[in-house]
């Protein structure tokens, strides 16, 4: 089984609803996606839960998330969901 990347860009009107088409491609077996963060600047806690979720996708499958600034880093370093993520400038 060859790998099937995913890239979502995340608009900073619409976070919360990519992340979910984001779940539903991990869902729908994705064995990659890639999620672009350069737009979203701050991290809400809808927003957070979302994370979580995707962070604890139980395929197996590798997130990415491009273009994550350091205020959002953080937030998520301190949640502890720095080690579920690959980060990608």
């Amino acid at each position: 089984m060859g790998i099937t990347p995913v890239v979502v860009h995340i608009d900073e009107q619409r976070l919360v609803l990519a992340l979910e088409q984001a779940a539903k491609q991990l869902d729908s077996g994705a064995s990659e996606i890639t999620v672009d963060f350069s737009s979203v600047r701050r991290l809400d806690s809808s927003l957070v839960r979302r994370m979580e979720e995707l962070a604890h996708c139980e395929n197996g499958a590798k997130v990415v998330l491009r273009g994550v600034n350091v205020h959002v880093y953080k937030t998520l370093k301190l949640l502890k969901l720095t080690n579920r993520f690959v980060f990608v400038s």
